[in-house]
């Protein structure tokens, strides 16, 4: 089969490999539909990730038709079109009982933290993702859930982790009515942040980030306001500007390890990999927020330590939540709202491109080339035109 294929940092390429086989009574073989290249993608594709090796094929973010399944499998079917979280879990363990699927107990021996995850390294368990026709997926009762037929394919394949991530940002601000928001990074994550603030009640959104087509992107998409940080000399003492002295109810980081904006940090996090990754966001969130108020991050950083202004976190009160998405928690709420046409998720896609050109999609997206937001893959043979779940069989 096609596949995405790690050969080093910046370097990797579509190749042949062979096809996944059930390995497990309980895993299923699913033939990819739709594959999003995602942010956190980047980071792997940068070399910033420890342990991505060579060989591997990247890819949370995927749809697809279930082929075949292991003999124990009970909800699903050959035939059967799902939408599959980028989360690995089993449903049964302490934490997934308490709907903490992102720290699963029971799919990732390399760790105590995360829980398994499709293609990121093998920190998060060594499973080979979806960027390719065909995917083993374990756990095959729990995670994958079959695709609603009037919900389009390409709004299913931004609910395996982009639109969760983004609602779940929002989720743990513990947002109330009237708070204003502050979302840093106005990639797709931070775009759905902003629409599921509002969603949660606040009463303004405001959106940083220095690229200039997706500031304008977000402030159209979710009638926000925005910030370029290229143009504000002290983030904090801006935002607290723009709150009456104050700063912000709440301030969500959805960039991560790789965020621009200080020399000092992008020197110590990303250049040198002294720590994990480029904790200029964690400042600007914690010094910006208001006493008392929340900070919520999903931006992904490395498991070694950052450099944050922890003292000032608790002189200020503040409240620190964060977490890998747990998707699964969060799509009956999710489909509800692009049923009712609250959420239109499908409109961040900015470019389809065949997985032949992988190293192209790699490349476009990570340079910000031609306006790129949000990248899907399609693999050789899918139709392009089909759109919905029941079209596609």
């Amino acid at each position: 089969m096609l596949a995405m294929n790690y050969r080093g940092p910046y370097r990797i390429r579509a190749v042949h490999k062979p096809e996944p086989e059930i390995e497990h009574p309980g895993d299923a073989i699913v033939r990819v539909t739709r594959s999003c290249i995602c942010g956190s993608d980047l980071h792997l594709y940068h070399g910033l990730v420890p342990d991505t090796r060579i060989g591997s094929t990247f890819g949370h973010e995927f749809t697809g038709v279930v082929e075949e399944v292991g003999s124990a499998v009970q909800h699903l079917k050959p035939g059967d079109h799902v939408l599959v979280p980028f989360n690995i879990f089993c449903g049964s363990c302490y934490f997934c009982q308490k709907e903490l699927y992102s720290n699963c107990h029971s799919t990732n021996p390399e760790a105590t933290a995360v829980g398994g995850i499709f293609g990121y390294s093998h920190t998060a368990g060594g499973y080979d993702g979806g960027q390719a026709e065909y995917v083993r997926v374990p756990m095959a009762d729990v995670g994958p859930t079959v695709i609603p037929a009037d919900i389009d394919l390409d709004d299913a394949v931004l609910l395996t982790d982009a639109l969760p991530t983004g609602y779940q940002a929002a989720e743990m601000g513990d947002i109330r009515e009237g708070d204003t928001v502050v979302i840093f990074g106005a990639g797709p994550v931070g775009i759905f942040a902003a629409k599921s603030a509002w969603l949660l009640g606040a009463g303004r959104v405001i959106v940083v980030d220095h690229v200039d087509y997706r500031l304008e992107f977000v402030r159209s998409y979710a009638q926000c306001e925005v910030i370029d940080f290229k143009q504000v000399g002290d983030m904090a003492i801006h935002i607290k500007k723009m709150t009456d002295g104050l700063g912000a109810d709440v301030c969500i980081d959805c960039v991560g390890c790789e965020a621009a904006g200080n020399f000092a940090q992008t020197l110590l996090g990303v250049k040198l990999k002294l720590q994990g990754g480029a904790a200029t966001v964690l400042h600007w969130c914690i010094n910006s927020v208001r006493k008392g108020g929340t900070v919520s991050i999903v931006g992904v950083y490395g498991p070694t330590f950052n450099a944050v202004p922890i003292g000032n976190a608790v002189n200020k009160g503040l409240t620190l939540r964060m977490n890998q998405a747990s998707v699964k928690r969060h799509l009956p709420r999710l489909i509800e709202h692009i049923q009712a046409g609250r959420l239109e998720p499908r409109r961040v896609i900015s470019h389809r491109i065949d997985l032949r050109d992988v190293a192209d999609a790699y490349h476009i997206f990570s340079s910000k080339l031609d306006n790129c937001i949000k990248t899907v893959l399609v693999p050789p043979g899918m139709v392009r035109e089909t759109t919905t779940a029941a079209a596609s069989l």
